[in-house]
């Protein structure tokens, strides 16, 4: 009975076989190393060969597959866990605590020279331009005249269609937009990020507003970083 269960082994290892298929057929669960030791000794044709290769390869790609599926349904389910545990801060978000994310959020993106009349706050992430305009608007009686934009770009970058696209994004009017600077240092180096957007800076004039979110956000360290 073994010497037939190994010949038949063999047979199925020739045609190109892998171990649990081999397995799976003869119903069996044979161990590696038997497997293994019963076919060390074989000899295969080119066709046989290649017909084995290709086959381990398809059944690497499709454990691969499987593999990769796993782990995108455990991701998505611990970043689901994540939205859901921080939600409820989100009711906290009132008008004072906008505020507070405004001083920080131009603390840590916004320009901090004091050599121009306008608080400036740069980015290529549409997301930070959104919610800097919006928090600026919700807490500060904003005069939309005083807006400035100005869009930096990648040489080899549609100019016309950046700024199309931040003027429809930004609602500041076109007539407000300084003229776009274009980084020499990127001429000949072509964009790898299709999605890139450039860089679009908002100007806003009143050294007034800049102050106090430079003065709000460094309380805020003060306060919580106190004796530390």
């Amino acid at each position: 009975m073994d010497k037939k269960l190994k010949q038949k082994a063999i047979n199925l290892r020739l045609k190109g076989k892998t171990y649990s298929e081999i397995n799976k057929i003869l119903r069996k669960n044979i161990p590696k190393s038997t497997l293994s030791e019963w076919f060390k000794k074989l000899t295969f044709s080119a066709d046989q060969k290649k017909l084995l290769e290709d086959n381990i390869a398809d059944k690497l790609k499709i454990a691969q597959l499987k593999a990769w599926k796993i782990n995108k349904q455990r991701r998505r389910q611990y970043l689901n866990n994540l939205k859901v545990k921080n939600l409820p801060l989100l009711k906290y978000l009132n008008t004072d605590v906008q505020k507070l994310l405004l001083s920080i959020l131009y603390l840590s993106e916004g320009a901090k020279t004091k050599s121009t009349q306008s608080l400036s706050l740069g980015s290529s992430n549409p997301e930070i331009i959104k919610l800097f305009l919006y928090l600026l608007k919700q807490n500060f009686h904003i005069d939309s005249s005083k807006f400035r934009a100005r869009i930096q770009c990648r040489a080899d970058q549609n100019k016309v269609a950046l700024e199309d696209y931040w003027y429809k994004f930004t609602k500041i009017p076109k007539k407000q937009f300084y003229s776009t600077y274009i980084d020499k240092r990127t001429i000949g180096k072509p964009t790898l990020h299709k999605d890139y957007k450039g860089v679009c800076t908002i100007h806003y004039f009143s050294r007034e507003i800049q102050f106090e979110l430079e003065i709000l956000a460094n309380s805020v360290i003060k306060y919580i970083c106190k004796g530390r």
